[in-house]
């Protein structure tokens, strides 16, 4: 095998690893995962506005 058979070779694994990240980013089957996981950040604000409430008497 010449460079050029193992760049191509390479090129196509890549190919098929990205298409197969990019479709399990997208599945349906992890978008219950990921919109909680979306929401975390949210959720820590939450909590830190019900320590100030507590702290300032409000």
């Amino acid at each position: 095998m010449d460079q050029g058979t193992v760049g191509s070779i390479f090129t196509v694994i890549v190919f098929v690893v990205f298409i197969g990240i990019v479709w399990w980013a997208f599945s349906s089957r992890n978008k219950k995962k990921f919109d909680e996981a979306a929401n975390l950040v949210f959720a820590d604000e939450d909590k830190e506005e019900s320590k100030q409430r507590k702290n300032s008497g409000s």
